[in-house]
């Protein structure tokens, strides 16, 4: 085990759902994924939404290189353990003065986990403060299932608007802020969110979410990568890392969209 967590921190995860601030790139790593970054948002034209750029790590290599950093798997494998898939991810762009937001919800809602050995790593690729809406997390929740409705709106990042339908104490929310190259980390049944970004300047984060291999999920799935470790059970496809630059990754990424339709 690489015991990169303290016993506390380990701790302080199990029972709140959420652990912050944590460190992951250093300033030249920074630079480079954010000018990768951007360089994606460029190509794929003005202010494109985060459906466009969901499980990116499938396609481009230095999202995958993001997604498989030491520093990041280190820590996900005091959480989790040893034998590490890329379940999925996003990058989660909100821009200057963008009305965005992400309604409260339960990731563990959409997938039906026979046990909720998944975490999700939110790495912060721009400052992520109040006011330019980072995420914010409702601690201790992640013990209790909540009931959930779909109530779709134009400005929800989520497409199907899904929220938690019974109450909820919103005083207890913790705000999340990070700094660039910082991450958090929370659990799979944490109920979580965002308002819209007030700020003048952009809010840009790469959730990744990372699951044992042990877990068997109910719904079907896209495929995944193996991270670190082994799979010996086999419960989702394997797909090898991509090694595509941005123009082989959108071009493989547009032939697979177009197949699916």
């Amino acid at each position: 085990m690489p015991g990169v967590l303290t016993p506390n921190q380990i701790a302080s995860y199990q029972r709140d759902g959420l652990l912050f601030p944590l460190a992951a790139l250093n300033d030249k790593e920074l630079s480079y994924f954010r000018s990768c970054h951007d360089e994606l948002d460029r190509r794929l034209g003005p202010r494109p939404a985060a459906r466009e750029k969901g499980d990116c790590h499938l396609y481009f290599k230095w999202v995958c290189d993001l997604a498989t950093h030491p520093a990041v798997l280190d820590a996900v494998e005091d959480i989790i353990g040893p034998d590490i898939l890329i379940h999925s991810s996003t990058i989660f762009s909100k821009y200057a003065e963008d009305e965005k937001f992400v309604s409260w919800h339960q990731d563990s809602h959409y997938w039906g986990l026979s046990e909720p050995r998944l975490v999700s790593a939110w790495i912060a690729l721009t400052d992520s403060t109040i006011e330019n809406g980072c995420l914010r997390i409702v601690p201790g929740t992640h013990t209790h299932k909540f009931e959930h409705l779909e109530k779709p709106e134009r400005t929800n990042i989520l497409e199907k608007g899904l929220t938690v339908a019974d109450d909820l104490d919103e005083t207890a929310a913790v705000d999340v802020v990070l700094r660039a190259g910082q991450m958090s980390f929370h659990h799979a049944n944490i109920v979580h969110g965002s308002k819209p970004n007030k700020s003048m300047g952009p809010r840009i984060g790469f959730a990744v979410r990372y699951v044992a291999t042990a877990v068997k999920q109910e719904k079907s799935h896209i495929r995944v990568i193996l991270a670190r470790g082994r799979d010996d059970h086999h419960y989702y496809r394997l797909q090898e890392r991509p090694i595509h630059d941005i123009d082989q990754g959108l071009k493989a990424r547009a032939k697979e969209l177009s197949a699916d339709r």
